[in-house]
């Protein structure tokens, strides 16, 4: 995965083509990182970020997610679709977050002691990002001794601790004062926003929300109630813009980190089929965004890739070079704020932001949802957890292709979508109802992490105890 995070390195040169400090040929790891321009190494830590989160993770959100499921002609993913993933599984993602992570610490670790604010709070705004989803993933991960030259075996931090210093990091480089950084300035090294610390603001107060709010049912449901009010009280103003890459070409190396891994590095664009579960919820309602999802054809069952049916009938995902890679996209910033406003300020403007994001997302196709929103998909005027309901399944839709993971993260964490109390076999089952794995190795019981990578097991003896793939992570 490493050659594979690098490779795509040859992004970049279209944005930094004028900047003589980067080299694109260069492994970035070959950097000196004492003497190295920040500007260097800023664009492999956020492309080596997003080729991880955009394509292995973006396998197994996936599938967990049920957009897809593996298809009846192929094999390369059923130990996931049947939730037999392993130690030995998927390696390169850990290893990329983690080699991505070492420089973008590396840069916050310079920018403080060189006071450059804006570098600091963009180092930490990317550290916090990679380690939300990692922790979501894993529970314990090496945080405060991660990355550290001098440390060969960092200590594991517990999933609560890393969360109280996500926080503690954020309003840290929160408080730093922009106007008065030292130094270089981001540019087009910042593949994101191109230097807009504004918006590099909004994207660490939407990154602050959601670290409160995916505590909101847990045992620190206080510390997520506290957070939340005063960032409501305080008027903190949020992403309304896609925090990701754009910049894709249809070429080797340049391309969507799925697309890139899926259908070019694997050869098998084939492989990946439209679950019966999204598509059946589509379909329910007569949701255009089908089309723009998948390619004509049948839904396949989740987990059925033993199904004798012809698979040329079986509609493929539609996968493209072209399509955004996002760490936080507009649609799920005004999700996290509407569920917000519900939760912690008696539902004011909970209405318009739930509708701002389903447009959102309607409008990233070309479509439109006024139908929708006036009828199936109309906010309810229910129950809290009604509401909660309608903003969670929309997330999940719209977190479709790239951030299956985060819509994983959410049904773990409200329960929503609902989970069948029958395949999708029976006529009894309800349209969007997440089931079981046809051929699921686990006694009924749904993945709730992954397990830690072999890799890491045999270096670091402070990896914790394994444990089975369905222990819950603490904040469920």
């Amino acid at each position: 995965m490493k050659k594979f995070i690098i490779s795509i390195l040859v992004i970049s040169a279209t944005f930094t083509a004028c900047n003589t400090d980067l080299d694109i040929n260069a492994d970035p790891d070959s950097l000196n990182p004492i003497n190295a321009p920040l500007s260097a190494q800023l664009p492999a830590g956020i492309i080596g970020v997003i080729g991880s989160e955009g394509a292995p993770l973006a396998i197994i959100g996936g599938v967990w997610s049920q957009y897809w499921t593996q298809s009846n002609s192929a094999n390369q993913y059923k130990n996931i679709d049947n939730y037999s993933i392993g130690t030995s599984d998927f390696n390169y993602a850990w290893d990329g977050m983690y080699d991505a992570l070492g420089d973008i610490r590396n840069i916050k670790r310079r920018a403080l002691v060189e006071e450059n604010w804006n570098y600091f709070l963009i180092a930490t705004v990317l550290e916090v990002q990679a380690s939300q989803v990692l922790t979501d993933f894993y529970g314990s991960i090496p945080y405060k001794e991660a990355n550290d030259i001098t440390l060969l075996n960092p200590k594991f931090n517990t999933g609560e601790e890393v969360y109280t210093f996500m926080i503690d990091d954020l309003n840290l480089a929160l408080s730093k004062d922009l106007s008065s950084s030292k130094g270089s300035i981001p540019a087009k090294d910042d593949l994101l926003f191109a230097g807009d610390m504004s918006e590099w603001t909004k994207f660490a107060n939407t990154l602050k929300l959601k670290v409160f709010m995916r505590q909101s049912n847990s045992s620190r449901a206080s510390i997520a109630s506290a957070g939340i009010t005063a960032m409501i009280t305080a008027g903190t103003e949020f992403l309304t813009v896609d925090a990701g890459m754009d910049q894709f070409k249809n070429e080797v190396n340049q391309s969507n980190p799925l697309f890139e891994f899926n259908n070019r590095k694997l050869n098998v664009a084939t492989n990946l089929r439209m679950s019966t579960t999204l598509a059946s919820y589509f379909d329910a309602n007569a949701d255009s965004r089908k089309a723009a999802y998948y390619l004509p054809g049948n839904s396949l069952n989740q987990g059925d890739y033993n199904n004798p049916v012809g698979a040329g009938t079986i509609a493929i995902v539609k996968l493209s070079a072209f399509t955004p890679a996002f760490l936080l996209s507009a649609e799920e910033s005004y999700f996290l704020q509407a569920e917000a406003m519900e939760r912690y300020n008696s539902g004011t403007g909970a209405k318009e932001l739930y509708e701002a994001a389903v447009n959102a997302n309607f409008a990233r196709y070309g479509l439109t949802a006024d139908t929708l929103l006036a009828g199936a998909y109309a906010y309810p005027t229910g129950t809290l957890e009604q509401k909660i309901e309608a903003i969670i399944t929309q997330k999940w839709i719209a977190s479709f292709p790239g951030n299956g993971f985060e819509a994983f993260f959410e049904k773990n964490r409200t329960g929503y979508p609902k989970t069948s109390t029958v395949y999708q076999t029976s006529a009894s089952y309800i349209a969007g109802q997440f089931v079981y794995s046809l051929n699921g190795a686990t006694n009924g019981l749904f993945p709730q992490r992954l397990a830690y990578p072999l890799t890491e097991r045999n270096a670091n003896p402070n990896t914790p105890v394994l444990q089975p793939i369905t222990t819950a992570i603490w904040w469920k």
